[in-house]
Order: C-alpha cells, then structure tokens, then sequence
C-alpha cells in the first residue's frame, strides 16, 4: 500500500491506546500508510508505537499474544472503537479523502450534533472512529439547556468539500 501524504495534522489528539494486532505490517500499513500517523518506534515484527507530531506514541501496536490471531467473535467483549480526534472539519474532510483513496469502507458516517463522525473496521477488526467536536457554543440543547445529541447521516460530500 502506498503512503497517502501530507502527514496527519500534528494537532489530532488521542488518548494512549494499545491493540494486539494479528500481523504488525499490515497494521502499520493502515494507521501510517492511510491515516498519515507516524512511527516512532518499532520492535521487530512485535510492536509498533505510532504518533501524531512527534509525540512518544498514541498507539501501540503488539502480536505479543495475538501473531496470527483471529478478531474477536461478534458478541464478545473487548474494545468497542478507537476514538481518534481531528482538530479541524478540514482535517477530517482529509482524513475521508485518504480512506477513500486507499478504498477503505465505511461502516457509517453521523452527524451528532455535538460532532461529525466517521466509523471504519481497521485490518485486525477493531472499530475505529475519526471525529471533530463543533464548538461547545454550536451543540443542540433542549430548551431547558440539557444537551440534545443526536444521530443523523453525515453529508460526505460537504465534508470532503471543506478541504477545497
């Protein structure tokens, strides 16, 4: 898989995350390869750490107990997505670009009032979620103020058009 480039935005920021991966390359290929993250480190064909703006790792990347494995079976526990955060709706305008440039699927695409979300399975299965928040000013409230989410399709095209 070729690298789609420019490099992810340096201001996305996650949470630390660790995921047992099946095939360590085919991994890297996704999260640096199509997403644009980078790597910082790597440990032979066992671990991976990968970043946004040189940070020491926002995900980890192991076949420690999983070289191989199979994803987990539909309904059994374990991690529900990865919730990556874009700084920007052009950010992630671009982040739609790069999936559809390597012909990754999406599971679904919402608009929650309070963000814009897309949802895609990575190579090893676990759910993966790129998102922007609107401004806490611009969220749906109720007319007693309570917060009002909701999920609605998101308009691809109006997102990709962001980037222009």
């Amino acid at each position: 898989m070729t690298a789609i480039k420019p490099p992810i935005d340096a201001a996305v920021r996650i949470g630390h995350v660790h995921l047992k991966v099946a095939d360590l390359q085919r991994s890297l290929d996704f999260y640096c390869g199509v997403l644009g993250f980078q790597l910082m480190q790597r440990f032979g064909s066992q671990a991976a750490f990968i970043s946004a703006g040189g940070y020491h790792h926002h995900i980890g990347l192991n076949t420690w107990e999983s070289a191989g494995g199979n994803p987990p079976a539909a309904g059994s526990t374990g991690l529900y997505h990865v919730a990556i955060l874009y700084p920007s709706r052009a950010a992630l305008g671009d982040a739609l670009r790069r999936l559809k440039l390597a012909l990754i699927r999406l599971d679904g695409a919402s608009d929650h009032g309070v963000s814009e979300a897309l949802y895609l399975r990575d190579p090893d299965g676990n759910g993966v979620e790129l998102y922007r928040d609107r401004p806490p000013s611009e969220w749906p409230r109720t007319p007693e103020g309570a917060l009002a989410m909701f999920s609605e399709p998101l308009k691809l095209e109006s997102l990709l058009a962001e980037m222009t």
